[in-house]
């Protein structure tokens, strides 16, 4: 009898084993890629949600709209282009110097919004700020993740 709930556990041990996915090297952690990707959308829902609940004009929600999306973009482009030129991928140098230009102005561009704005108090630019600054980070840890799991699969 001892020995029939001995192999039953072993079986379900064996099961919960195949179950999990392993993790092949340099592939980031399954808590990292939740967390990542958690924060991303935290960074996003927020800063939308700000801008639904501002009272502001619909033109200058656009452009704080607008900028998030170039920001959020830029990023993960200009990610992209260190990452192949790391790895010894060719990138242009056009790519990569306007990957840089846009994220640069996509920053620019909402440091002269918040503070030309005076339609919104100051507490508020600032949750605006993080917020784009929250997304941004967030964005290129996750195309970062991405990238590195699918190498990391490619070489197993």
């Amino acid at each position: 009898m001892a020995n029939d709930r001995e192999d039953l556990f072993d079986k379900e041990k064996q099961n919960e084993l195949k179950l999990k996915v392993e993790r092949k090297d340099g592939e980031p952690t399954s808590a990292f890629k939740g967390a990542s990707l958690a924060t991303l959308v935290i960074g996003i829902s927020a800063y939308i949600i700000g801008l639904f609940n501002a009272a502001m004009e619909l033109n200058e929600k656009g452009y704080y709209f607008a900028i998030l999306l170039l920001g959020l973009y830029s990023s993960v482009s200009l990610q992209k282009a260190v990452r192949d030129k790391e790895e010894g991928i060719p990138v242009t140098n056009i790519y990569y110097g306007i990957s840089w230009f846009a994220l640069l102005v996509s920053i620019l561009l909402m440091g002269i919004g918040l503070y030309n704005t005076g339609s919104i108090v100051l507490s508020e630019k600032g949750f605006y700020a993080m917020a784009f600054v929250l997304s941004i980070f967030a964005a290129i840890t996750v195309q970062k993740n991405v990238r590195d799991t699918q190498k990391a699969r490619e070489r197993a």
